[in-house]
């Protein structure tokens, strides 16, 4: 089996191509989304740890459990991230696998079926934990406003 040989021959392929392309495009920006919050997450959970030291009672409390949520919101975020970056590099597999099987004229379509359902999955696992992150962002929200020293 020879390669083809021709641009006619590869410009189907490259075709088929952009698609999971532009995915990786997408994925790049929902990572850069996700990443500059939980950078925001872990500053904030380190200024409220430095806070900590100086508060007592109630306000300690309520601080305290701030800063659990935000450890949580950290480690939901990590997991999109490792989710959207697994969908981002499935999908470049999936590129490598197209333009493999026109090289090699060998028909695994099956393959590349499940590699593009695997991608997809992974980037929905994702935006289920960016909704999880915001919804924990707006409990810690609500906590710091309903805190002793918010009311002062």
């Amino acid at each position: 089996m020879l390669p083809p040989t021709s641009l006619e021959q590869i410009i189907p392929e490259l075709r088929d191509a952009v698609g999971p392309v532009i995915l990786i495009s997408g994925v790049g920006l929902l990572l850069l989304t996700m990443t500059n919050r939980l950078g925001r997450a872990i500053d904030r959970a380190r200024s409220l740890k430095n806070e900590l030291s100086k508060l007592t009672g109630a306000e300690r409390a309520a601080t305290q459990a701030q800063v659990e949520i935000i450890y949580r919101r950290a480690r939901i975020i990590r997991q999109a991230i490792l989710c959207a970056v697994t969908s981002a590099l499935l999908a470049a597999v999936l590129v490598v696998v197209l333009f493999s099987m026109a090289w090699l004229r060998c028909d695994v379509a099956w393959l590349a079926g499940i590699i593009f359902i695997v991608c997809l999955g992974s980037l929905c696992a994702s935006l289920v934990a960016f909704i999880m992150d915001i919804n924990l962002a707006l409990h810690a929200l609500k906590l710091e406003l309903e805190s002793p020293s918010a009311k002062k």
